[in-house]
């Protein structure tokens, strides 16, 4: 086997994949999908007889038959007639099922790229992905035009046009059938073997170039900071470089491509047109058939002409299409198991019963038979040098990853058998780094609630000192806070954040350094309304400032994946050579008994 049969064979693969893919949207729509394509099959009749009543009409002036050639005249308007209705037909068919083909797919799409795993999106550029939903959604565009409106019309003219001829003049038939499989044989050899892999190597590129765009724009802050601007256009033009060779080998080869058929096709006219001509030589065919025989042949020609760029459409839109589907074929990482109902969280107690865990790529578990309870409502730190585990152990608790083995339950009940939607929706988190949605600040806020009243947005905002700046502003609550919140500093973000979580009102509440960009007078109005808020409730605290672990009922100090000591802030700060009394000591820059 040759490498470029190696290649075909994958690519014929994607090419049934993607139609199976646009076939499941057809089958939705059956009716619509029906009549647009009987529509365009009667559309295409009609300009095969056309050629047919031509001779006709040649014959008849030819003799001086007039009522013979006014009647082939009135067919041909008839059928003229048909074409439009038939073709306008097809056309408003097809509108509405490619519209709401678009609409699913992209609905579709987003929903399965919401719920793909933490490391398939920790892995992927949001501009890349977002460039693979839209080229994607156009491209079924195209393809809908290609399959429905071109290639079944091209191929419905082809048989019906062959079928006529060989029924009258059997070598002209034969002629005609050759040469045009022959000239779709070539069309379809050089769109599977040439062009298909060249243009998936320029489509590649091109959603490279997009994802380079939007990590730029996104983080134009820190490209400001560092005066990275060149660096990042020098990136850019190295990149676009790349994709202009791609592309350019494309079009080039599209443009060989072209001329090979246009050739073919001139080869194939001229020896129809000898062997109508050797037909009426030998007094087999008359004026009005030879004609007949140009006429049809110059029908078939153009719809021929076309197939070579139907061909060469439908494997673009393939191409395009190819990313979108893949999408749906990506594994969700963490799904909900069959069976799954939602929980319901009263007391928020957490156990990790010998769970072990290790993230892919790693040969080390993180966790090996990690064993810990937390009871309801008590206020537990977690504290140790970074990568040591602390995050992870929350993320378990949201179950944004699944464990090897044992498992982790809250108030006895197995996450995995929770839908994910209703336990993340009680369980309420700060992230160390807030990010927002460019929407207006009670949008933002109310996303812990939906549906909460502005009068609650405006409590949960005074709870986490937030009010007043927001009062400050033009819009006040209406205000849009920018991509990623860019419009807001970053204490200010983080407050909007914590009056987020505050608003969701949840048994288990999970704090990422959730002062960390704070300064002093907020961090100790906002540190009394967590007391507040942490009252009844499971309370988890991510801190690397041990100073917001103090007051906490217990912390756990985590170190390589275990948990080595375990206690209150007083009696953790017993062990003369805990770890936990090494990091105080390290934060306050002195000893205990020198403090002593």
């Amino acid at each position: 086997m040759t490498d470029q049969d190696e290649d075909l064979f994958p690519r014929a693969a994607v090419l049934r994949k993607v139609l199976t893919f646009t076939f499941r949207h057809w089958a939705r729509a059956p009716l619509l999908a029906a009549a647009c394509g009987g529509a365009m099959m009667v559309a295409t009749v009609t300009e095969v007889f056309v050629p047919v009543q031509a001779g006709r009409m040649i014959d008849a002036v030819g003799s001086g038959a007039a009522a013979d050639a006014w009647r082939a005249f009135a067919a041909i308007t008839v059928l003229g007639l048909g074409l439009v209705i038939f073709r306008f037909l097809g056309w408003w068919a097809i509108t509405p099922l490619t519209l709401d083909m678009m609409r699913d797919v992209t609905q579709e799409a987003f929903a399965r790229v919401q719920r793909l795993s933490t490391d398939w999106h920790a892995n992927a550029f949001s501009g890349s992905t977002v460039r693979r939903i839209t080229r994607g959604m156009w491209a079924l565009d195209t393809l809908n035009d290609v399959l429905l409106l071109s290639l079944l019309p091209s191929l419905t003219v082809l048989a019906a046009t062959v079928i006529l001829l060989a029924l009258h003049w059997p070598i002209l038939g034969l002629v005609m059938g050759l040469g045009a499989l022959a000239y779709i044989a070539l069309t379809v050899g050089l769109a599977m073997r040439v062009l298909a892999p060249i243009a998936r190597l320029s489509n590649q590129w091109d959603t490279r170039i997009g994802g380079i765009l939007a990590d730029a724009v996104g983080t134009n802050a820190v490209v400001k900071a560092f005066g990275g601007e060149l660096r990042e256009e020098e990136l850019l033009g190295r990149t676009v470089a790349k994709w202009r060779r791609r592309t350019w080998r494309t079009w080039m080869a599209f443009t060989w491509a072209g001329s090979a058929q246009t050739s073919l096709l001139w080869i194939v006219r001229a020896v129809v047109t000898a062997a109508a001509l050797w037909l009426w030589m030998q007094g087999q065919a008359s004026a009005g058939d030879v004609a007949y025989v140009i006429t049809s042949y110059l029908v078939l020609n153009g719809y021929l002409r076309d197939i070579g760029q139907h061909v060469h459409m439908l494997q673009r839109s393939v191409n395009e299409m190819e990313e979108l589907v893949q999408l749906h074929d990506e594994p969700l990482g963490v799904a909900d198991r069959t069976g799954a109902e939602a929980i319901r969280i009263s007391d928020g107690a957490v156990r990790f019963e010998d769970v072990t865990f290790h993230y892919a790529g790693q040969d080390k578990p993180l966790f090996e038979h990690l064993n810990v309870s937390i009871p309801g409502g008590q206020r537990v730190g977690l504290v140790g040098p970074s990568g040591s585990g602390k995050t992870s152990f929350v993320k378990l608790i949201q179950r944004l990853y699944d464990v090897e083995d044992g498992r982790v339950t809250i108030d006895g009940h197995d996450v995995t058998q929770a839908t994910q939607v209703s336990l993340r929706r009680q369980v309420a988190i700060v992230p160390q780094e807030p990010v927002l949605f460019h929407r207006t600040l009670a949008e933002n806020i109310g996303y812990g609630r939906p549906g909460a009243s502005i009068e609650d947005i405006e409590q949960a905002a005074r709870l986490a000192n937030a009010h007043h700046f927001v009062m400050r502003l033009p819009k006040g609550y209406r205000t849009l806070v920018g991509e990623r919140g860019v419009k807001l500093s970053g204490g200010e973000r983080q407050r909007i954040a914590i009056a987020r979580a505050f608003l969701a009102d949840a048994p288990i509440l999970i704090l990422d350094e959730a002062t960390s960009s704070l300064d002093s007078e907020s961090e100790a109005a906002i540190q009394d309304a967590m007391e507040r808020l942490m009252v009844g409730r499971t309370a988890i605290v991510i801190a690397h400032r041990l100073s917001t672990v103090r007051a906490l009922d217990r912390i756990l100090v985590f170190q390589r994946g275990q948990i080595v000591e375990d206690g209150t802030h007083e009696d953790l700060l017993k062990s003369e050579h805990g770890q936990y009394r090494r990091l105080f000591e390290r934060q306050a820059g002195t000893t205990l008994a020198e403090i002593h």
